[in-house]
């Protein structure tokens, strides 16, 4: 095998998954935290999740310049690699009287716990440093 192959799509690692109890008050049938299936998405996914985070503010003389909302941008991160539960099923949004992934989940969630799912979608996403850091990088 070259040294080039190794990098070949066929020989990557696929996609990584795990479970996460994001928060004590959701519980199974024995009683257990309930998990939530996190998993990793490749960076096509998240220029997605930029994208939609991005909004164009006009400048002085007409001009516009684009400015990512962090926290928009973190809630788009985080629904995108929840598997379960389902953010989108509207049985749920029904449940908690909101519409949408987004929404559902800062519902759903504490403060506290928000910002630990917050962490674990950074880590299994390869970010190793702050969000608030990688978001600075970006628009420069």
């Amino acid at each position: 095998m070259s040294e080039l192959s190794l990098f070949f799509a066929q020989n990557a690692a696929c996609d990584t998954t795990e479970e996460f109890a994001v928060s004590l008050r959701f519980k199974d049938k024995e009683g257990n935290p309930a998990v939530w299936k996190l998993r990793s998405m490749n960076e096509e996914e998240n220029q997605e999740c930029r994208k939609a985070a991005t909004r164009k503010i006009k400048g002085k003389n007409g001009t516009y310049s684009t400015e990512i909302d962090p926290n928009e941008y973190m809630a788009k991160l985080m629904t995108a690699s929840i598997v379960h539960p389902d953010l989108k099923n509207t049985e749920l949004q029904r449940s908690y009287g909101v519409m949408g992934a987004e929404s559902l989940l800062r519902k759903m969630l504490l403060p506290g716990e928000f910002a630990a799912l917050g962490e674990r979608v950074q880590a299994l996403n390869g970010f190793a440093t702050d969000m608030n850091e990688l978001v600075d990088d970006v628009k420069n």
